[in-house]
């Protein structure tokens, strides 16, 4: 507790050191880097469906958790056509035996589509 008080009034006594020209000038370097960053980290249609979903508890972008990771899955797969349908109907369908024992669940309840643009996301991870 007297930690957390400690660290308000440090905090109190930093903002108020700051003059109003500061604050001017840190508005806007704050709008720059906002802008700069939504920018670069705005998400492909893609990426929002794979992070609202439930796929986050099996896979991950860059390491093995049940599932392979997705930059795996974009080394092994070229970005066609062919591929893209074969795995999108894998994430509806679900299945077992490419990567392992471990079977994935199907995802019924998706649209086609939806799968297409996660599997298009997923393979434009290929370095």
């Amino acid at each position: 507790m007297k930690r957390t008080i400690l660290a308000l009034g440090a905090v109190v006594i930093f903002m108020a050191s700051f003059s109003k020209a500061d604050l001017a000038k840190e508005k806007s370097k704050s709008v720059e880097t906002t802008s700069i960053t939504n920018h670069v980290f705005q998400q492909t249609p893609g990426e929002k469906l794979i992070n609202k979903s439930d796929c986050i508890g099996c896979h991950n972008k860059t390491n093995k958790i049940i599932g392979p990771a997705y930059v795996d899955i974009a080394k092994k797969y070229p970005a066609t056509e062919k591929n893209i349908n074969y795995l999108a109907d894998k994430i509806i369908k679900g299945g077992t035996g490419v990567w392992g024992t471990m079977p994935m669940t199907a995802h019924a309840s998706l649209k086609p589509t939806d799968a297409k643009l996660m599997v298009k996301y997923i393979l434009s991870l290929k370095k």
